[in-house]
């Protein structure tokens, strides 16, 4: 299993269309074998779900994310949990010992509406 989490400053980024970091964990028999960091060299959105498959990735743990990013990632068979917010890590551990505390259907709507700043699961998107 590969895990990626959208990443800055060891904390889970707010937005998964926006993240210019994932940090990304190979995990075998329920425990992390490797973990790294990769820039998403200015993906975005969409796009974000190919860059992921690329890297091998079948789950992902962010906080908000959009419709139509989180139909991309359904479509390229990737598992989310969103809606999650604190240390990266400590959320891969949480995933991994089945206490992670996610938004099953976490969507971010501010590319749908255009009403400006509201609020998506722990976090405010502009």
């Amino acid at each position: 299993m590969k895990i990626a989490v959208t990443y800055e400053n060891g904390q889970i980024f707010a937005h998964f269309g926006h993240t210019e970091q994932f940090k990304i964990y190979e995990v075998e028999d329920n425990k992390i074998v490797s973990e790294g960091i990769v820039d998403t060299n200015g993906n975005g959105h969409g796009a974000l779900a190919g860059f992921l498959t690329g890297h091998g990735v079948d789950t992902l743990i962010c906080g908000g994310i959009g419709g139509g990013a989180k139909m991309a990632l359904a479509e390229a068979g990737i598992t989310l949990y969103g809606g999650v917010s604190g240390a990266a890590d400590e959320a891969v551990w949480a995933l991994l010992s089945g206490t992670l505390n996610y938004v099953p259907d976490i969507t971010c709507n501010q590319h749908e509406h255009g009403h400006g700043e509201h609020s998506c699961g722990h976090h405010k998107c502009h």
